[in-house]
This record gives C-alpha cells, sequence and structure tokens, in this order.
C-alpha cells in the first residue's frame, strides 16, 4: 500500500487490505464487493503493482470495468498496460460504450487496434461506432447502451421490452420513442409507463416536445442543455433526427469538470493543467509559449517606454509611477475578463446581455478610476507637493481603468463571435495589452501636462 497513514484509515479498508495481503481471496471478495465502487477505486489506486496485479485475479473483467470507470483518464494507461491484454480488452468491453471510447482514445492506434482485436466482436464493433467521432462532440461522449420503443407499441408491450433490455441499458429513466424509421419522435419516463394502462399505446401517454442535441455538437453546449433543462440524459441524433444515443448526467459531469480545468488553465497562461507529480521540465514545455509571447509583448512595452525618454530625463518622478499604473490597469482588465468569461460560459451573456456586461464594466470602469484618481491626486500632492503631477496620475488612471474593464469584457465577448474559445483570452495576455494601453494613456497625459511639471 504506498503513502498511506495506516493510523487514519477505517476499520473496512484494513480488513480489505489485510485479506489482500495474506491472499485470502474469498475474504478479499467478500469485504471488497460490498463496498461502493468510489471506496473501490481508492483502495485499488492505493495499491503498490504487486497488490494491484493480486486485484486482476481476484476479480471478473465485469467487477474490475466498474472501477476503471471511476479513474482519472490520465491515470489509466499504466494500468491498462500492466494487465494482462485479453483481461484488458474484456474489461473494456463490459465497460459503458461510452466510458471505454473515452479510455481508448488516451491509447495510441497501435495499442487500440490490438485491444480491438482481441475483444469479443459485438463490443468491439459498438466502440468502433463511437471511436470515429470528433473529439469532444456530443457523439464522442453518448453512449448507445439506451432503450428505445415504437410509437405503436402497447404499454404492455413496451413493459415486456423494457424488462428485456433493462439490465444492459446505462439508464431506463427516460424511454425514448421512435418511429418506424428510428427517428426519434418522443419521450416517456419510466414513471409513466408504469402507471399507465397496459392497453394504451406508447403515443398516447409519450411526449413529443424533445429536448435533442445533435450528434456533432460540442460537448460544452450539450453540457449547458442538461444544465439549463435539467436532464438526466440527453437523446443525441444525426441531421435527419435519427436517435444514435443519449448522454447521461454522470458523462457530463465529467465534461463539466473538463471543461473548467481547460477554461481555468487558459486564463492562467498554461496549455494545460499540471498535476503535482508533473516534471518540471514537462510544466515547462507546456508554459513556454505563452511566456514567449508575453515577453515579446513586455519587451513593446518596455520599446514604449524608451521612446518617452525624454520625458522621463526631464521629469523623473514619472518613472516612480509606471508600476502603479500599469498594475492598475492590468488587475481591472482582469477582473473584467472573468465577468466577461463567466457570462458566455454560463450563457448570460447571449444577445442584449453582451452589450449590458460592457456598458456596466465601462460604468464600473468610470466610477473605480475617477474614485482611485481622486485619492491618488489628494495622496500625491500631501506627498510629493505636486498637485499637476498628481492630476497627470490620476487622470492616467481613470483613463487606463475605463479603457482596461471595457478590453477586459470586449476582447472574450470579439472572440467568442468569432468562435474562438475566449478563455484564450488569459490573464497574462490581458495584462499585457493593457500595459501597453496604460504607458501610452499615462506618457500621452505627460506630453500635455509637461510646461505645468518643469515650471
Amino acid at each position: 500500500m504506498e503513502n498511506l497513514d495506516e493510523q487514519t484509515l477505517p476499520a473496512w479498508w484494513k480488513d480489505v487490505q489485510k485479506a489482500l495481503i495474506n491472499e485470502q481471496m474469498d475474504t478479499f471478495r467478500a469485504e471488497f464487493l460490498e463496498l461502493h465502487p468510489y471506496d473501490q477505486t481508492q483502495i485499488f489506486l492505493a495499491q503498490n503493482k504487486n497488490e494491484r496485479m493480486l486485484i486482476y485475479t481476484y476479480l471478473s473483467p465485469e467487477e474490475m470495468a466498474e472501477i476503471l470507470e471511476n479513474i482519472d483518464l490520465d491515470e489509466l494507461d499504466p494500468i491498462l498496460t500492466e494487465m494482462d491484454a485479453r483481461y484488458a480488452s474484456q474489461v473494456l468491453g463490459e465497460m459503458s460504450t461510452d466510458d471505454a471510447v473515452d479510455v481508448l482514445n488516451t491509447l495510441d492506434q497501435n495499442e487500440v487496434a490490438s485491444f480491438l482485436t482481441i475483444m469479443e466482436k459485438e463490443d468491439a464493433e459498438d466502440i468502433k461506432g463511437l471511436l470515429h467521432y470528433e473529439e469532444k462532440t456530443a457523439g464522442s461522449i453518448m453512449t448507445t447502451e439506451f432503450i428505445a420503443i415504437e410509437a405503436t407499441m402497447s404499454i404492455r408491450e413496451s413493459m415486456l421490452h423494457l424488462r428485456k433490455e433493462a439490465p444492459d441499458a446505462e439508464t431506463i429513466y427516460y424511454v425514448y420513442v421512435v418511429n418506424e424509421d428510428k427517428k426519434l419522435v418522443g419521450v416517456i419516463s419510466l414513471r409513466d409507463l408504469i402507471i399507465s394502462e397496459e392497453d394504451w399505446t406508447v403515443a398516447d401517454v409519450m411526449s413529443d416536445r424533445i429536448v435533442s442535441v445533435s450528434v456533432g455538437e460540442d460537448q460544452e453546449g450539450a453540457a449547458k442543455m442538461m444544465r439549463d433543462y435539467d436532464l438526466l440524459a440527453l437523446p443525441v441524433v444525426d441531421f435527419q433526427q435519427h436517435l444514435l444515443g443519449i448522454i447521461t448526467v454522470d458523462d457530463i459531469m465529467d465534461v463539466i469538470d473538463e471543461e473548467a480545468s481547460e477554461d481555468y488553465s487558459k486564463l492562467a497562461a498554461v496549455s494545460g493543467m499540471e498535476k503535482p507529480d508533473t516534471s518540471a521540465w514537462i510544466a515547462a514545455k507546456k508554459r513556454l509559449p505563452w511566456l514567449i509571447i508575453l515577453l515579446f509583448l513586455g519587451m513593446l512595452t518596455a520599446s514604449l517606454i524608451g521612446r518617452f525618454e525624454k520625458a522621463l530625463e526631464q521629469v523623473p518622478l514619472l518613472a516612480v509611477f509606471i508600476p502603479l499604473i500599469a498594475g492598475m490597469a492590468g488587475n481591472t482588465g482582469t477582473q473584467a475578463l472573468a465577468v466577461a468569461v463567466r457570462g458566455i460560459a454560463t450563457g448570460e451573456s447571449k444577445n442584449d446581455g453582451q452589450v449590458r456586461i460592457l456598458m456596466r464594466e465601462a460604468l464600473t470602469g468610470l466610477i473605480t478610476g475617477i474614485s482611485c484618481g481622486v485619492v491618488i491626486t489628494i495622496v500625491i500632492y500631501l506627498w510629493q507637493g505636486e498637485f499637476y503631477l498628481g492630476m497627470l496620475v490620476g487622470l492616467s488612471i481613470l483613463g487606463s481603468l475605463v479603457v482596461a474593464t471595457i478590453a477586459g469584457s470586449f476582447i472574450p465577448i470579439l472572440m467568442h463571435k468569432l468562435h474562438v474559445d475566449p478563455a484564450v483570452a488569459s490573464g497574462p495576455f490581458i495584462t499585457s495589452i493593457n500595459d501597453i494601453i496604460s504607458i501610452l494613456i499615462y506618457f500621452g497625459m505627460a506630453t500635455i501636462f509637461m510646461d505645468l511639471l518643469i515650471s
């Protein structure tokens, strides 16, 4: 067992661990299989390789599949590699089709081909049917293990069909209704099926107001749809409304977590979320592209300051306030960026909402700019006895904060309109842009005030 304090472990964990170490298979199975799948997964991940190899011999592929479905994708590759290839292919075959596809998408093509060749033909065909969908689309996360009934069936026939197909379905809370061409025409809840008269037809009971998603829709769009309509499952259709599969709420929770991590990475100017155990070399490779871009933006800021060298020679005190003005603009721009990206992510900024965000942020920048400008003018006058210098810095902060808030909210909205991920307008990127703008405003104002400053 790796890196765990045995003093803090619950009694049931110690019992399972003892049975495993002593190679008592019957005791281990009796204790282990009584646990919730989450607890089973945590115990499995805590073991070293030798102990995991024992677990593979103690658990059937079906039992092992439930554990793998609860493990993060980036941790699965070494686990699959250490398993016997035939056992691993059986485990993948027992997993939900969409989960098996997610796992196989993390492997190279040779490994995928090997597993599909060894796998049961029916399982392999189901998985191949999903593998060709583009990654991060509704098709790539849907499952084909759902129950569909025909509108012409009686309730009695539907219930018999449901009992027959339910063991292999991922969820039965919603039963989808298709016509003779396999096109989605309705949906009926399990509750409505149970309480309806047996001689009624499905068409009499079903709802034809169906919420569905196109197979090519981005997974984030599917997640928003399930959130907005408060669904446990979402049917996936092609352009002719043929029912292809369903997306279940557990898959959408994974998508939301993945998208949130991805957006956070981009806002921090990191190309991908780094695990605590990521090597320094890999972390550096991920961060370097953004840092080099920001380095060149920083050089542009430095060259702008160099162009105002004469002004700095005449009034050296101007240099003291450069970090203050640039920092204020960067911070304000990042705040506006966070508000705009959140509005886009939650759908609050649709249509008129985008104009409202821009107007509100501009007004916010004006109010905060006036407040900070007045405060800094008074502080500089009391500190240096320079009223005009105080006015220069105060007006520069006012202008910088107004422009920074507008830029921080406008850039992600513009990117969204251009179908570019708005999170790409990362905090460091906005900060660097606002540095350049604030320097231009500051020294532009300085040239206007120059006669007053040197008199």
